[in-house]
């Protein structure tokens, strides 16, 4: 069986010579035993690799042909080892007639035969001086070596027990046509798609090329394994640079350096499940029109497991480690939180902002976005009504920090202690204000929500919100508190990326005394201050301490909502990306924790206003997200903790 949906794919340049199919037979065994060695399950070679793209009239020489089924057969008596799937390139007779063809390889057979579809005959291609095209193939078998095998270009090869790992395959010229054979093999199933290529180098071809396996296997939904014949192929006027590209989903994960004279292999690892997932969720994949018949070859099952990964698992998997990128999604995020504040003061007519600011990353982004809308307005800073509003927690830090803020900004400062009204309120209530308990919290929070609320009201304005995305996924806010607002701008960016917002905006937006300000309070710890400060005044209530670290958890909401995972395979991802970070247990107690918190809060999403989505990931009850309040989270649990 397929552990966690992950499976290892390849895609080969061997070191070949024109016409020398002994030389080249021997260099595609080498690979075939680094790939076995390696547990790479799906090998791709190039376009007829056995004897070289580049023969000409050779084609026609019977010794060429007779001696690439010679080949063929040392390959598959080679493979009868392993387990692993291998598909190599060569010239085949089906009918009298010859087809440049792609054989797929297992445990001693061969399992499928794929014609090339699409034959290019302009400029420097003319392959219709010697090959057939694929689609006028009259069989749906060819014999070979006292077998009959399956014949044509709509096969799909699944294994045996695990139907979703399952791919087929192309030749070149079939991905640069309008409709490839693989958008409808993806349609039928396929979910990686293979693709031996002879793409000769020109100028400007290369980011081509890329394009197009970048974008297939985006709207395929798929993996897209891609090679092409090295330099050992260049010939007469051609020249052959050896580019493979592995893609999952519309990113290149793994890519080869051209002009390399030795044989080349590059591997990484697919998560199959999560593309099955994927196209099961996306009802449009679902209504495409592309339908042709298939037929499903079964394949022996896998039965090796990867026990590392060559995949990288990003700690951080809404932060973009490239630090150009995430300046640029940065950017991008910004822009789309200004652009929903300011649509909605546009629609209302409503011209003033009102906001907590409490000195903290959440209220901080979200009075730098009401900032940078008034800007874009045209409307003065002074129509931002930002009040801190300290309580029994309030450090001399952010209450500092908060005041420093929005005085840099210049926006209309106001200050609101709210210790006697929540004292007595506590009288009201018969709470005891020595006790620091969830109504103790709760009344704090209230009394703030309440005080925006009727500013708003009576200055006619929008009271902005400023929770953030994991305190939705956590429920770590006071219901019809901080829960609530008119327009929540930081509602779908959880809280490793709000961080990373406030710092970009301090190195690229803020004016020096402004980013002075922010890279303080990036540097304080998080907490919502509803408790006493200690002895030295300095934050007690330190929300990592209470709910674990928000980089864990934002770990586990991404993977959980993005690909569909369950927690068994979340907790291997994580331990994978924090192995150097945190131990199993301390992984699995805060991924109990998170599903605990994230089903038994869901009444408090069911009723979120509204607020920009600006990611992949967002728990709108209108849009991404509809649950119900009373689910239970027992399987979930049961999971992540048997015992």
């Amino acid at each position: 069986m397929l552990k966690y949906g992950l499976v290892r794919v390849g895609a080969a340049v061997p070191e070949m010579k024109v016409a020398d199919c002994k030389f080249n037979t021997q260099k595609i065994i080498e690979i075939m035993e680094e790939a076995a060695d390696k547990d790479v399950y799906l090998t791709v070679f190039p376009e007829l690799c056995i004897t070289g793209y580049t023969c000409g009239d050779l084609f026609q020489q019977s010794l060429l042909k007779d001696m690439s089924l010679e080949s063929l057969k040392e390959i598959v008596d080679k493979s009868s080892k392993w387990e692993n799937v291998f598909i190599v390139g060569l010239p085949l007779l089906i009918d009298q007639q010859l087809y440049n063809c792609a054989a797929v390889i297992q445990k001693g057979k061969v399992c499928g035969i794929v014609p090339k579809r699409y034959i290019p005959n302009y400029n420097e291609f003319y392959e219709k001086r010697w090959f057939r095209e694929g689609c006028y193939l009259t069989t749906d078998f060819v014999n070979l070596f006292g077998q009959d095998i399956p014949c044509g270009d709509d096969l799909i090869f699944q294994d045996e027990l695990t139907p979703e790992l399952s791919f087929a395959v192309e030749i070149c010229e079939d991905l640069w046509m309008p409709v490839p054979p693989s958008s409808i093999h993806a349609k039928n199933g396929a979910v990686i798609l293979c693709n031996l290529s002879a793409s000769n180098e020109i100028v400007g071809k290369n980011e081509y090329r890329k394009m197009f396996v970048t974008s297939q296997s985006g709207r395929c939904i798929a993996a897209y394994v891609y090679t092409s014949s090295g330099v050992g192929e260049s010939t007469t006027d051609l020249v052959f640079g050896g580019q493979a590209f592995i893609a999952e989903y519309g990113s290149i994960i793994a890519r080869n350096k051209r002009f390399k004279r030795e044989s080349q292999l590059i591997m990484q690892d697919i998560d199959v499940k999560r593309l099955y997932h994927e196209r099961v969720n996306s009802t449009s994949f679902a209504q495409s029109d592309l339908t042709s018949t298939c037929r499903k070859i079964k394949l022996e099952p896998v039965s090796f497991e990867l026990e590392s990964l060559l995949r990288k698992i990003d700690k951080h998997p809404f932060v973009p480690s490239d630090s150009a990128v995430c300046n640029d999604r940065c950017s991008e995020i910004f822009s789309i939180q200004t652009a929903g504040l300011a649509g909605r003061i546009t629609h209302t007519g409503l011209n003033k902002l009102v906001l907590g600011v409490s000195g903290g990353l959440d209220s901080t982004l979200a009075l730098l976005v009401a900032g940078q809308t008034m800007d874009m307005l045209g409307l003065p800073r002074k129509n931002i009504i930002a009040i801190t509003m300290p309580g029994f927690g309030t450090t001399v830090r952010t209450y500092d920090n908060a005041l420093k803020l929005m005085k840099s900004m210049d926006v209309d400062c106001r200050e609101i202690d709210i210790k006697a009204s929540c004292l007595q309120h506590f009288r009201d209530i018969g709470h005891n204000p020595d006790v620091y308990d969830i109504t103790y919290e709760n009344v704090q929070a209230r009394e703030r929500t309440q005080i925006l609320m009727d500013i708003a009201n009576k200055e006619g304005g929008l009271v902005v919100g400023t929770g953030d995305l994991s305190e939705l996924a956590l429920g770590w806010s006071t219901y019809n508190g901080d829960h609530m607002s008119m327009y929540s701008v930081n509602c779908s960016i959880p809280k490793t990326l709000v961080k990373r917002l406030v710092k970009w905006f301090a190195e690229n937006v803020a004016t020096d005394e402004t980013a002075r300000v922010l890279k303080s309070i990036a540097d304080t710890p998080i907490s919502p201050e509803l408790t006493p400060p200690d002895k030295n005044g300095e934050i007690e209530q330190k929300t990592e301490d209470i709910i674990g670290p928000y980089e864990l958890h934002d770990f586990f909401l991404y993977y959980m909502l993005r690909y569909r995972a369950e927690p068994e395979k979340i907790l291997y991802l994580a331990k994978t990306a924090f192995k150097d970070q945190y131990d199993e247990k301390t992984i699995r107690k805060w991924l109990k924790f998170f599903y605990r918190r994230f089903f038994s809060q869901q009444f408090k999403r069911s009723c979120l206003p509204d607020g920009p989505k600006v990611g992949t990931v967002s728990l709108s009850p209108r849009g991404d997200w509809r649950m119900p309040s009373d689910a239970s989270a027992a399987l979930w649990l049961a999971e992540v903790d048997p015992d």
